[in-house]
């Protein structure tokens, strides 16, 4: 289906585009940027979810990699999108943008458990709502945690805000020839090893029919250019 004719979304961030221009941690200023770009689309009329990786906080597999326990570091990584969660949250409430934090960790003292059901009435009413600590279970990344709930909560569209223009056949920061698809399967980003996500969360949008729309957010006014059909960007989806 054409994007421009979506009614729900969700939306998945990495959490290295929270940095803004930073090593490390949260730039308010640009995660006020990005709150004005989902809420051009809400007022646009979408249904809107998102899901934010903590990558700009701690990242479960490097510390995995370092010698940590892979469980307690993936644990340790969903409290991270826990924090940019409620660092999103703040900004778009602060454009007057009614705002729900999902966790799947439960900490009621800071957000609500995810509840389908409940996060379906806020979408109704207009809030957006943000999903976060991944799927609640370690060995499972932010990118399943947003198939998951893209395909829970019946989105037509999961769309990936990253900081390329899309998915190329090999790495376009180490390949300057790298050439960049308009649209290709999700078989083929999986025979290929594409790393447009990870193989479960491309797997689960494939099983649900789910198109994943990958594109800069880093570029002001992409996320609309891209719901509205133009700007530069790449659908996985079924072939024909």
């Amino acid at each position: 289906m054409p994007l421009s004719s979506a009614k729900r979304v969700l939306l998945k961030l990495s959490g290295e585009v929270l940095m803004g221009e930073q090593d490390f941690g949260i730039d308010p200023a640009f995660v006020m940027e990005l709150a004005q770009e989902v809420k051009a689309a809400k007022d646009n009329g979408l249904e809107i979810c998102l899901v934010i990786g903590g990558g700009n906080i701690f990242r479960g597999m490097a510390g995995a990699a370092q010698g940590m326990d892979r469980a307690q570091a993936d644990y340790m990584g969903m409290l991270a999108t826990v924090m940019n969660a409620l660092a999103m949250q703040n900004a778009l409430e602060q454009l007057g943008v009614e705002t729900r934090v999902q966790s799947a960790v439960q900490m009621d003292q800071v957000c609500e458990p995810v509840i389908r059901r409940r996060a379906e009435r806020h979408l109704e009413k207009g809030r957006v709502v943000i999903f976060a600590a991944g799927v609640g279970a370690p060995y499972f990344t932010t990118d399943s945690g947003a198939a998951l709930r893209a395909a829970e909560m019946r989105c037509d569209a999961l769309l990936k805000g990253t900081s390329v223009d899309g998915v190329y056949d090999s790495d376009p920061k180490t390949n300057p020839g790298a050439q960049r698809f308009d649209t290709v399967t999700y078989d083929r980003v999986l025979a290929d090893n594409l790393k447009v996500m990870d193989a479960s969360a491309v797997a689960l949008c494939r099983d649900n029919d789910i198109p994943i729309v990958v594109f800069s957010i880093r570029e002001k006014g992409n996320l609309a250019r891209v719901l509205a059909g133009e700007g530069v960007q790449t659908i996985v989806k079924k072939e024909g």
